[in-house]
């Protein structure tokens, strides 16, 4: 019998992200306590810029736009945030968005999988992915539930289970 393999990836559906921020962007233009604040929450390229006149507003506006994406069924761990800064007289948040699993991350995975997962399990980096192989499919869901379970803070998803 051949070998069952998956392979792990991180990877961020770009149309969800956009959906997320418009959602978030209409709720505060709609909500009250937003009204006057200059807050406002846009999407370019892989970055999320946050604006509010006050730190707190800010920091709300974030929490609104995580409310949304966590709704939206996507991990917060594809957002890279960072921390408030004043620029003119207006606060600003940039959240980057992480996709892609890179080297380091790769080698820990690879490591917990070899340390911790089941014995006829094997696994290899390739590119921005790790593929992981065994010839029971049991220890490949074994594997899964070991690797949602890990603290990495990077969203995993599992493809090409087959």
């Amino acid at each position: 019998m051949a070998d069952s393999s998956f392979d792990v990836v991180s990877k961020i559906d770009s149309m969800e992200v956009e959906n997320a921020v418009n959602q978030a962007r209409k709720e505060v233009e709609q909500r009250y306590d937003f009204k006057g604040v200059g807050a406002d929450v846009s999407y370019s390229g892989d970055t999320i810029l946050i604006k509010a006149n006050t730190e707190e507003r800010a920091n709300a506006v974030l929490d609104v736009l995580q409310s949304k994406i966590i709704k939206r069924g996507m991990s917060l761990k594809v957002l890279d945030t960072g921390e408030p800064y004043a620029s003119g007289k207006e606060y600003r948040i940039e959240s980057k968005l992480k996709e892609g699993i890179d080297q380091a991350t790769a080698k820990k995975l690879n490591k917990l999988i070899r340390d911790e997962g089941p014995k006829s399990v094997k696994s290899q980096i390739q590119g921005d992915e790790l593929r992981v192989s065994s010839k029971s499919r049991d220890d490949l869901q074994a594997t899964m539930a070991l690797l949602k379970g890990a603290d990495i803070d990077v969203a995993l998803q599992f493809v090409n289970y087959r």
